[in-house]
């Protein structure tokens, strides 16, 4: 691993080097242990790989949220049309808990959506997620979502309430761990859309459209963390350094088809909860989740070799994260529109994950 100004460059023969995996050993065994070894039943498609190329992201500003994000959306109306076709359209919005305003995906931004869709989708659509606590039926009710249903054919899903199928992942000693993840997630007939926020973040120093499909992947079945059954926290049970890693593995298989960022109003601090708000007056979108988020980082200051799960699946072929190769569609240009984003209290800890490990 090399160090430049006490940042860690990472390119993809560097990730697997910190995954403690050279190309042989991926050959040899390696991931494929981690990846090949699912029970029968585990019967979906693996996400695809992004082609090589540039990817496209949409970016604007302003504070008018119906306005921006159509502004953000129109460029790819003919790719989501085609994407949909013969799906259902799943909207997974964002809440990290049921009780606070600023850490829920907008119910605007939800309308702006809906009220775009409704040329193009005649379908019933579904809103979606799965918070950090058992009900999040809770959350749809408290910040406004299910007044949606009374203009809109839309459905509200607490994917904690469903079936999952069996994920790996690893745990603090690099074991083999199972946990479920909700079934709309691994069903090829669905197509998802991640709305969300920008925010500052406790373990992974970020989040945005990856962590909102990757994060509410696992499922909630209890609240007590102890008893096993809370399989977001499953995630966590190495520490910061090896949910970079989770988030990668899962996230090779569960990544959005279409990413849009809500910017207006970012959380800073002690995201993804606690934080402040940022009047940050921006939009994003686009179906490289990848591209989209590494535009996110830069947009709230943050250097992109900072966050680990980007980097794995960057390096891992899964998006674009190179500025050279994002092409920005819209008038504005991002970089005058940096806002350096108040990052978590634990900072430090969270950055541990780039230095190597010590193994007693």
């Amino acid at each position: 691993m090399n160090r430049k100004d006490n940042q860690l460059i990472v390119g993809r023969r560097q990730a697997l080097k910190m995954l403690g995996l050279g190309s042989a050993g991926m050959l040899a065994g390696g991931f494929s242990d981690i990846l090949a070894a699912e029970p029968a039943e585990m019967k979906y498609a693996t996400k695809p790989v992004t082609t090589p190329g540039n990817s496209s992201v949409a970016f604007t500003t302003g504070t008018d949220r119906q306005q921006m994000l159509f502004e953000v959306v129109k460029p790819f109306e003919a790719e989501i049309k085609k994407g949909l076709k013969g799906k259902q359209l799943i909207i997974k919005v964002n809440m990290v808990q049921t009780s606070k305003p600023l850490c829920a995906t907008h119910v605007d931004a939800i309308r702006a959506l809906l009220e775009y869709m409704k040329p193009i989708y005649n379908k019933q659509i579904i809103i979606a997620e799965s918070s950090s606590v058992v009900d999040s039926a809770e959350g749809f009710k408290n910040y406004g979502y299910l007044d949606l249903a009374k203009n809109y054919n839309v459905k509200f899903i607490d994917l904690n309430t469903l079936e999952g199928s069996p994920f790996y992942i690893v745990d603090s000693n690099l074991h083999q761990e199972v946990i479920p993840v909700a079934n709309p997630y691994v069903d090829p007939n669905n197509y998802f859309i991640s709305l969300s926020r920008l925010k500052t973040h406790n373990r992974v120093v970020m989040t945005a459209g990856v962590k909102n499909m990757v994060m509410g992947a696992p499922l909630v079945k209890s609240n007590d963390r102890a008893s096993g059954k809370h399989y977001k926290s499953r995630m966590h049970s190495g520490g910061e350094r090896f949910l970079h890693l989770n988030m990668f593995l899962v996230g090779q298989r569960v990544r959005p088809d279409f990413t849009i960022i809500d910017g207006v109003e970012g959380m800073e601090g002690n995201g993804p909860a606690d934080g402040t708000p940022v009047n940050h007056r921006i939009a994003l979108a686009g179906e490289d989740v990848l591209a989209v988020d590494s535009m996110c980082t830069r947009l709230m200051g943050i250097p992109l070799e900072d966050v680990g799960y980007l980097n794995y699946m960057a390096a891992a072929g899964l998006g674009n994260v190179d500025r050279a190769k994002i092409d920005i569609i819209g008038s504005e240009a991002p970089e005058k529109h940096i806002i350096k984003y108040k990052l978590h209290d634990t900072i430090e800890t969270q950055l541990q994950w780039k230095d190597p490990l010590k193994l007693q």
